[in-house]
């Protein structure tokens, strides 16, 4: 071989290496988007999961949290996600029934939990396990549930009984069991992104929501609402996924590192959610400008009652064995 063509040859291989290893040694990036504030259980525990994650796997992975819908609204983002435009989500666990695994709209059944305890029964067991399995042929798979507690009921005019719903535009996710929930307590539900809901209260789009005290404060809502009633009628959830490829395609020994990280941030961002609740309701208080009402245990029957019906209704839609495994693990009791 020529001189020539040989220095040449020797340049080109060298130059191959060198842009191989620094593929190799470049990180993994992992786009985290949510929709909430940072400062929130959830905005804090994506931030808790990448600190761990950069740290266990010593730079090889790099974590890319986007929250406040930066990078997509909430109808957007699954798609994103199945797409590989996002690597991980931790959406609320409604948003995947328009997915196609209605299941999940078990969590949305008013009153099915009584506390925390019961909430986490059906998460941590085999039900919450069978759930997940349902996400993989949608080339989801799911990592965790992050707890952040127990809905709460806003509008601009007091809500204590039934017939106070009568008529208002009540603002819900996608879920069709919340819409039937309004539905049962005469209000008129709108489907509308979180990120679009604070106008939507100032300008009168809609009367009223649901949501908890974190997103509540956050977001400022306590700004555009007079009165809030802390229903505990629902409560709020959110699964940590990732793109099943992208997680299938990671070398197994970052796969393990980022499943010891995603399990301590779990723990963290559990720990975490009725403290930064319970602020967060001190905080709304504090502002002077919104009623706290706590309803009657009277109150609160006629609410279950007038809700019971939507667990029945729901069975075609949700699976009436899903809804009866979730009863026994929350070891739920119907009112009386």
């Amino acid at each position: 071989m020529p001189l020539r063509r040989l220095v040449l040859a020797s340049a080109v291989a060298a130059l191959s290496a060198f842009s191989f290893a620094a593929q190799a040694q470049a990180p993994i990036v992992i786009k985290f988007s949510h929709v909430v504030a940072p400062d929130t259980p959830k905005g804090k525990g994506a931030q808790r999961f990448k600190e761990l994650a950069e740290q266990r796997t010593n730079g090889r992975v790099k974590v890319e949290v986007y929250p406040n819908s930066q990078l997509y609204k909430d109808k957007e983002e699954m798609e994103a996600l199945q797409l590989g435009s996002v690597q991980m989500l931790a959406p609320s666990l409604a948003k995947f029934g328009p997915l196609g695994v209605k299941e999940f709209e078990v969590f949305d059944l008013p009153f099915l939990f009584k506390d925390t305890d019961a909430f986490r029964a059906v998460t941590d067991g085999p039900l919450g396990a069978d759930l997940f399995k349902k996400l993989e042929p949608k080339g989801i798979k799911g990592l965790a549930y992050w707890d952040n507690g127990f809905h709460i009921m806003s509008a601009n005019k007091p809500l204590h009984n039934v017939a106070d719903f009568k008529g208002l535009k009540m603002r819900i996710q996608s879920s069709k069991v919340l819409d039937a929930q309004m539905r049962a307590l005469g209000a008129i539900p709108q489907v509308m992104a979180f990120s679009e809901l604070y106008q939507a209260l100032q300008t009168g789009v809609v009367d009223g929501t649901e949501g908890v005290p974190s997103n509540f404060y956050t977001q400022k809502i306590f700004e555009v609402q007079k009165h809030m009633t802390l229903s505990n009628h629902g409560h709020l959830a959110y699964a940590v996924i990732v793109n099943k490829k992208f997680w299938d395609g990671l070398p197994a020994d970052i796969r393990t590192q980022l499943e010891g990280a995603i399990k301590d941030a779990t723990i963290y961002a559990n720990a975490i959610a009725s403290t930064e609740n319970g602020r967060a309701l001190e905080g709304i208080k504090a502002s002077g400008r919104v009623s706290v009402y706590t309803p009657t245990a009277a109150e609160t029957n006629e609410w279950k009652k007038a809700l019971m019906p939507v667990h029945k209704e729901m069975e075609g839609r949700v699976g009436k064995a899903t809804i009866e495994a979730a009863y026994k693990a929350a070891s739920f009791v119907a009112p009386k």
